[in-house]
C-alpha cells in the first residue's frame, strides 16, 4: 500500500494517538456534563480543569483570561468585538480612542473581515489601514512608529501561516511602549503553538487566539488568552461556562483532545526540537532545488519557522506542481489552505513585493513537529521523482532530449486554444494560432522535443504569430515568405507532415485548416481547426468522422463532431459515472475495459500506486484528447473508463465522447481522491 506523504502542517495535522484516545475517554466514559454538580459531571469537569491548567503554564498566561472556544476565527472574532466595544464605550465617555485599525499586511483574512465586520455593526467608522511589510515579510515599523499614536488596535500574527515568518514581537511592543501608544493588541498565534517559546503575561500583548487543529488537536476547538486588564465583551453569551466568557456546553471530547496534546507539549519527549525541524527542512529545501532547476524560496530561512517551506518554480503554476505532488502522494497547498480554491496570485507574496510569477505559482510545503526521518527522506525521493516526471514532460529543462511525441496537441488557457500538429520521425511540427500566454510553454515543448517548426498559422490575420516565430531560434525559419495567415508561399495546396498534409480553406476574413492523409479526400480528413465552426464551409471538404477542433473553447468540449447528432432511441443511456464501489463489478462485466488516466503527463510519470482496482491504465490527457478520440470513435463498442485525481477532468472527458456518440465512456465518480486505498494505491 502506498504511504501518503502529507507536507500541509500549516493547514491541518493528523490527530495526535494521545489526543484521539483522550477523545475516546471523554466521549464514552467522561461524558458528564462539567457543569452538572453529580459525580458523573465533576469527572467531566476535572479533565476540564486539567487541560486548562496545563494550558495555563504553558502560554505563561498569568493573571490573564484563557477560555476554551471553537477556534482562532471565534477567538479573533472574539478579541475584535471586545476591543471595539470598549473603544466605543470609551470614545462615548469623550476620551480619544485613537481613529486607525492597524492590521498587518500578510495577516490571515480571519483578521481584517472580523475587523470590517465589527466596525460596521458598532457604528465605529474607524480606518482600516493595512501595514506595508518588506521583501522579507517584516513588519514596517517606521511606518507603525509613525501611525503608533493614531492607532486603536494593532493586529499582527507571532508567525505568518503561507510563509512561516516569525514576527519580532519584542520590537512592536517596545515601538507601542516608547510612543506611548494606548491601542489594544492583536496577536495571531496560530501558527506558534508548538513551534515558539511563548510567556504572554510578560508581554503587552492584549489578546492572543489559539487553534488546535494546526498541532494534532481536532478542528472544532481551540482558545483565547486575554491579558489581565484588557477589556472582554462575550461572544456568544448563555448558561455562563466558561465562567461566563463563552457559554454553550463545553465540546469536552475536543478540550480533552487538546489537552493531551498540550500535556505531550509540556512534557517534552514528544515533539521535534527546533534543531531537528531546520534539518529536515534544509533536506527539502536540497531536494527541491536539485529536482526543480531555478527553484526560489519565498522567505528567509532565518526568519521563519523551520516547518515551513514556500517556493517557486520559474516556468510552473502552482496548479502544475501540485498536480504533479498530489500523483506521487505528496501533500502540499498552494498558499492558505482557506483560499486555495481560488486562483488568485499570494496575497501574501503580493505584500512582499514578490514578481508576480512567484506569487501566483507559489507552493507551501509544511510539516508538523512530529515529523521524522523516515518521512522527510520518502518524501525527499518523492520529489526527485517529480522532478524527472516534469523534466521528461518539458516542462523544466534538461540536459537530454525527450522522446518526441506524434499526434495533436490541445494547449488552452482561459477559453482560447492553440494546436500543435506533431510528427516523430520526422521531428517537425505545425503551430495552429498560438496564444501570448503559451508562447513559453510552446517554446520549451519545441526545444525540449527538437521539433523543426514547419509553419506557424493562424485563423485569423495577423494574429500572434511574431512573438513565438523570434522565441524559436533555429527551429523555425523566421525568413520563409507567408501570407498574413501565417501559410508559406512555398506551399502548394497543402503542408506535406509525416504521412499527413494541413491544408488551408479560405472563409472570408478567416482560415480553416484540414488535417488528413495526404491527397486529403474528404473521407481521409480526421481534423478541421477553425475559430468558429462553419458547417457549411467545411461539410463538403469533410466527413462524417471529421472532428471540429475550434481555437476558442469556453465550455471545455475539446473537438466537436462533425456528424448531425444522433437521434435519441428508446435505449436508456447508461449511466455517466461510477462510483468506486461499482468499478470492480463493472470491470469484472467489461474485461476490454480500458482505463484512461486523463491527468497530464508529469502527473501519470509522478505516480507511484497503479490505476483503479489495480488495474494498469493508458495515460490520455486531456491535451491529447481530440486525437485519442478520433480513434476510439472507430470502435466505439469498447467501453472507456476515464479517471483523474478528483473526477472533474475526467468527467469532462467521458462527457466530450459520449457527445460525439461513444456511448461506452465513463468517468471515475470523486476520482483517486476518494477511491478507497486499495483501489488508489
Amino acid at each position: 500500500m502506498t504511504t501518503e506523504i502529507y507536507l500541509d502542517g500549516n493547514a491541518t495535522t493528523a490527530v495526535l494517538p494521545a489526543a484521539i484516545a483522550a477523545a475516546a475517554d471523554a466521549m464514552g466514559q467522561r461524558y458528564g456534563n462539567p457543569s452538572s454538580s453529580h459525580g458523573t459531571g465533576l469527572k467531566a469537569k476535572a479533565v476540564l480543569d486539567q487541560a486548562r491548567a496545563c494550558a495555563l503554564r504553558l502560554l505563561g498566561v498569568g493573571d490573564g483570561r484563557l477560555m476554551f472556544n471553537s477556534g482562532a476565527t471565534e477567538g479573533i472574532q472574539t478579541a475584535v468585538l471586545s476591543a471595539l466595544v470598549a473603544l466605543r464605550e470609551r470614545r462615548e465617555r469623550g476620551e480619544a480612542i485613537g481613529s486607525l485599525l492597524v492590521y498587518g499586511a500578510t495577516e490571515h483574512k480571519a483578521v481584517p473581515e472580523s475587523l470590517a465586520h465589527w466596525n460596521r455593526l458598532l457604528g465605529l467608522n474607524l480606518t482600516l489601514h493595512k501595514l506595508p511589510v518588506d521583501h522579507d515579510g517584516a513588519h514596517d515599523l517606521a511606518q507603525l512608529r509613525a501611525l503608533a499614536p493614531q492607532a486603536a488596535l494593532v493586529c499582527t500574527m507571532a508567525a505568518n501561516n503561507e510563509t512561516g515568518i516569525i514576527t519580532d514581537l519584542a520590537a512592536i511592543s517596545a515601538l507601542l511602549a516608547e510612543t506611548g501608544s494606548q491601542a489594544y493588541w492583536l496577536v495571531d498565534c496560530v501558527q506558534a503553538l508548538g513551534k515558539l517559546d511563548l510567556n504572554l503575561a510578560a508581554t503587552r500583548i492584549d489578546y492572543a487566539p489559539f487553534s488546535g487543529h494546526k498541532l494534532y488537536a481536532p478542528k472544532g476547538v481551540g482558545m483565547l488568552y486575554v491579558r489581565a486588564g484588557a477589556p472582554f465583551t462575550p461572544l456568544i453569551m448563555g448558561g455562563g461556562q466558561e465562567g461566563g466568557q463563552r457559554s454553550g456546553t463545553e465540546n469536552m471530547a475536543g478540550i480533552a483532545a487538546l489537552g493531551a496534546v498540550l500535556a505531550a507539549l509540556e512534557q517534552g519527549d514528544t515533539f521535534r526540537s527546533h534543531h531537528q525541524l531546520a534539518s529536515f527542512r534544509a533536506r527539502l529545501a536540497d531536494s527541491l532545488r536539485a529536482a526543480l532547476p531555478g527553484v526560489v524560496f519565498n522567505h528567509p530561512f532565518d526568519k521563519s519557522l523551520p516547518t515551513t517551506l514556500n517556493f517557486s518554480v520559474p516556468g510552473l503554476t502552482s496548479r502544475e506542481l501540485m498536480d504533479v505532488f498530489d500523483a506521487a502522494h505528496v501533500r502540499v497547498s498552494s498558499g492558505s489552505a482557506c483560499s486555495a480554491a481560488k486562483a488568485a496570485p499570494s496575497y501574501v507574496l503580493d505584500a512582499m513585493q514578490a514578481p508576480l510569477w512567484r506569487s501566483a505559482g507559489a507552493i507551501r510545503m509544511s510539516f508538523g513537529p512530529l515529523a521524522d526521518e523516515a518521512t522527510i527522506a520518502d518524501a525527499c525521493r518523492r520529489i526527485e521523482r517529480c522532478g524527472a516526471a516534469l523534466r521528461a514532460s518539458c516542462l523544466i529543462p534538461s540536459e537530454r532530449t525527450a522522446v518526441p511525441h506524434d499526434g495533436l496537441l490541445q494547449l488552452g488557457v482561459e477559453g482560447a486554444c492553440s494546436w500543435l500538429v506533431l510528427d516523430a520521425a520526422s521531428r517537425s511540427c505545425i503551430v495552429i494560432d498560438p496564444l501570448p500566454d503559451m508562447i513559453g510553454r510552446i517554446e520549451s515543448y519545441v526545444r525540449c522535443q527538437n521539433y523543426q517548426v514547419q509553419a506557424i498559422v493562424t485563423t485569423l490575420p495577423d494574429a500572434d504569430r511574431a512573438q513565438l516565430a523570434g522565441a524559436l531560434g533555429r527551429h523555425f525559419d523566421v525568413h520563409a515568405a507567408t501570407d498574413a495567415y501565417g501559410w508559406p508561399a512555398s506551399a502548394a495546396g497543402a503542408i506535406q507532415i509525416g504521412a499527413h498534409a494541413l491544408a488551408s480553406v479560405a472563409d472570408g476574413a478567416s482560415r480553416h485548416y484540414l488535417l488528413g492523409a495526404i491527397g486529403l479526400a474528404p473521407q481521409s480528413v480526421r481534423f478541421a481547426f477553425c475559430a468558429q465552426p462553419a458547417l457549411d464551409v467545411l461539410r463538403p471538404l469533410t466527413c462524417a468522422q471529421t472532428l471540429l477542433c475550434p481555437t476558442r473553447d469556453e465550455h471545455n468540449q475539446f473537438c466537436l463532431g462533425m456528424a448531425e447528432p444522433a437521434t435519441a432511441t428508446a435505449q436508456a443511456e447508461p449511466p455517466l459515472q461510477l462510483d468506486s464501489a461499482a468499478l470492480d463489478a463493472f470491470l469484472q462485466a467489461h474485461p476490454d475495459a480500458q482505463l484512461i488516466d486523463v491527468r497530464e503527463p508529469y502527473e501519470f510519470a509522478a505516480t507511484i500506486a497503479p490505476g483503479p482496482a489495480g488495474r494498469s491504465a493508458r495515460s490520455v490527457p486531456l491535451s491529447r484528447l481530440a486525437e485519442h478520440a478520433s480513434s476510439w470513435l472507430q470502435d466505439a463498442s469498447v467501453p472507456l473508463v476515464f479517471f483523474c485525481r478528483s473526477g472533474n477532468r475526467s468527467l469532462k472527458a467521458a462527457q466530450c465522447l459520449r457527445r460525439l456518440g461513444h456511448r461506452q465512456a465513463y468517468s471515475l465518480g470523486g476520482g483517486l481522491a476518494l477511491a478507497p486505498m486499495a483501489l488508489a494505491a
